[in-house]
């Protein structure tokens, strides 16, 4: 069942300059939110000002400043954000950066900075609007990922991260209950968006440099492309997120699309760990 008003109620949605983020701020602001839309650089801010406009939610839309791993700009931004518009109703998760690689081939100090943005960032985020979700007993989303479930070759430090956000989530949720707090994990397959090409790969370095790996890597990166050529658009996996803030009570766990359903669930039917190794032994030769 769907909220019957969400207006005077405000959602604050990091890394919403590109992708889901920015797909989930404008359909947000559409079912009435006031979207707090926040990034690290303000600069890229135009497309989502371009699309909010475009959909007829401009007012509703609101640009800030935060970068998930400084914590004064949490602080400030979402203090301010609930001090500015009264209240914080919602708070969605959403920013993060992929890591591509194998640690024979990178450093310990890679892991260290994917587990900053995608996990640490997140808890620093979440434990700053705790207090306003408190006050307005309300919900809690944070964007993982299929692979915040299944472990995939070559996206070692990426799973650990996004496994460490829902080992994390998983264990908030009945503790927040007890204060009035719904607290979902979205969890999307691909998605056809910036978030690709902002990992930043030179495949053809990558490939020099790997070593022994080198077979596996291309068969990996082959795999991959061909997986996101069927992506789905960052509207589509929005969708459930914006379904879940508006319903009256969210599932835990909401997989984006069929083909996500299926590829989680290999896992959690999967006692002895054979049935996704195994699946994923065949990405990599």
């Amino acid at each position: 069942m769907t909220r019957a008003d969400t207006s005077g109620k405000t959602v604050l949605i990091t890394g919403a300059s590109s992708g889901i983020g920015l797909a989930a701020a404008v359909a947000c602001a559409r079912t009435g939110w006031t979207v707090v839309a926040t990034m690290r650089d303000l600069r890229k801010a135009d497309a989502l000002r371009e699309a909010a406009a475009g959909a007829g939610v401009g007012h509703r839309v609101h640009t800030k400043r935060l970068d998930v791993v400084d914590p004064g700009t949490v602080a400030s931004c979402i203090d301010e954000s609930a001090a500015e518009f009264g209240r914080l109703d919602a708070l969605v998760n959403n920013a993060g950066a992929g890591q591509v690689g194998t640690i024979e081939q990178g450093t310990v100090e890679d892991v260290r900075a994917a587990m900053e943005v995608n996990f640490f960032g997140v808890v620093g985020v979440t434990r700053a609007a705790l207090p306003h979700l408190r006050t307005a007993r309300g919900r809690l989303l944070t964007v993982t990922s299929v692979g915040g479930v299944v472990g995939q070759p070559f996206n070692e430090a990426y799973c650990a991260a996004k496994f460490a956000v829902e080992g994390f989530m998983e264990s908030l949720a009945p503790v927040a209950a007890t204060v009035g707090v719904d607290v979902t994990v979205v969890e999307p397959g691909a998605v056809a968006s910036e978030f690709v090409s902002n990992v930043g790969l030179d495949v053809s370095a990558m490939l020099d440099d790997a070593g022994p790996y080198a077979p596996a890597l291309r068969a990996y990166i082959d795999r991959t492309r061909q997986s996101f050529s069927s992506a789905q658009t960052p509207a589509q996996a929005a969708a459930p997120i914006v379904e879940a803030l508006n319903c009256d009570k969210p599932p835990f766990r909401i997989q984006t699309s069929d083909w996500a359903r299926e590829f989680v669930g290999t896992k959690l039917t999967d006692l002895d760990g054979s049935g996704v190794t195994g699946m994923t032994a065949g990405w990599v030769g």
